[in-house]
């Protein structure tokens, strides 16, 4: 009678561990309240910019990336904008000449400077432009002037060429250590040498050249959406700071993407964007 007591008892513990759910994400709005994804297209749908924080190799950071702009054009039809990190200014061109299939697909990809994961995390967002006739803008600094500003300084763009000089915002770039987030880029000076200021200014390249592209292509009643590292745009800091400064009418909307052990929303997270979506460590990665 004890043995089959335990077994029922030991189905019954199974049972309800089978039963529990493993969602794969979880959405906060800034106060730290529960969120869902409704609310966070309603807020899309209504800005002027969303900008798109994700964790470069998280399958669901961008999977929700996906479904937000696909929900938001669904809403707002020709009225949308994408851009991103990922395409560098002096690649505009060929993407222009792709989505009006001008060069094939095959050709696109030989020629372009993509990302490693791009077949399975980028690919799926310019297609949905090209399905849909929208502009796609390149808003990042090429990595070679980026890299220059690391070696010599900010100052050292005013050296380049004038058609250099179209690839990046207007000089003089004017970057602020009160942005936030910059703080935490001085604590990485390990070593005394003054190259953490080189990498605040590397940075701030990134992030005024990524607002003023953005700038530079709004549309009145269109939301552009904008897909960056979590970094550029965490804490409103990085490009939302420099789009807020030059224009503090902009609406703009922050979605953050962060992990942790499970779907809970650590206290590190909390309030650092107008939604957070929270994912288990665990999920897979796209490399």
């Amino acid at each position: 009678m004890r043995y089959l007591f335990t077994v029922c008892m030991s189905f019954v513990i199974l049972g309800t561990a089978f039963a529990q759910e493993k969602p794969a994400y979880k959405i906060y709005n800034k106060s730290g309240n529960k969120s869902d994804f409704g609310e966070m297209v309603n807020a899309a749908v209504s800005a002027d910019v969303v900008l798109f924080g994700e964790l470069h190799n998280n399958a669901v950071s961008h999977w929700m990336q996906y479904e937000v702009t696909h929900a938001v054009i669904e809403r707002k039809g020709d009225k949308v904008i994408l851009g991103a990190e990922m395409f560098e200014a002096d690649n505009q061109l060929m993407i222009d000449e792709f989505l009006s299939g001008f060069i094939s697909e095959k050709s696109f990809e030989a020629q372009m400077r993509l990302w490693k994961n791009y077949k399975t995390d980028y690919k799926p967002l310019l297609l949905l432009s090209k399905e849909y006739n929208l502009p796609f803008v390149a808003t990042n600094i090429p990595r070679r002037y980026a890299s220059f500003v690391f070696n010599h300084g900010l100052d050292s763009l005013s050296t380049l060429s004038d058609l250099a000089k179209t690839y990046f915002a207007p000089l003089p770039m004017e970057y602020s250590m009160e942005t936030p987030g910059y703080d935490s880029i001085l604590v990485m000076d390990t070593h005394g040498q003054g190259d953490s200021i080189r990498m605040v200014e590397a940075q701030a390249s990134k992030d005024i050249t990524m607002a003023y592209f953005i700038q530079q292509n709004l549309v009145p009643g269109a939301t552009l959406i904008h897909y960056n590292g979590d970094y550029h745009s965490r804490i409103f800091g990085g490009i939302y700071y420099y789009l807020k400064k030059s224009n503090p009418a902009l609406t703009v909307i922050t979605i953050s993407s962060a992990e942790n052990e499970d779907t809970s929303l650590p206290d590190n997270a909390k309030g650092s964007a107008d939604f957070v979506i929270i994912i288990p460590k665990s999920f897979t990665k796209t490399y």
